[in-house]
């Protein structure tokens, strides 16, 4: 029972986090604009750290599964297995295509 507990509690967190972490909080941000200066548009959180993320999601969930079917031992290879998953959908499968421009403002 607490196996399950665990699970869906670590489920629950990842399905609340990840979207709250992939907004885009244009009115919370701070950006010195000046007339001579430029602006960045470095996307959002999820689009400037999305390697780390899916990394860590697939490792989580490997966890979650490995922990279910075979204790800790069972935890960490399924986290190894997921990291290394997460990686492969990362940078083979799914690479990032989206390339950071500067843009100007004319005042």
């Amino acid at each position: 029972m607490k196996r399950f507990l665990t699970a869906f509690t670590m489920m629950a967190m990842m399905a609340v986090m990840v979207p709250l972490f992939a907004s885009s909080a244009d009115a919370q941000t701070r950006r010195y604009r000046d007339r001579d200066r430029y602006e960045r548009n470095d996307g959002n959180v999820y689009d400037r750290h999305r390697n780390i993320i899916n990394v860590g999601i697939g490792a989580g969930a490997g966890a979650i599964v490995g922990g279910l079917l075979g204790g800790k031992k069972g935890a960490a290879w399924g986290a190894l297995a997921g990291g290394g998953a997460g990686a492969v959908y990362t940078y083979k499968i799914n690479p990032k295509t989206k390339k950071y421009e500067r843009v100007y403002r004319r005042n």
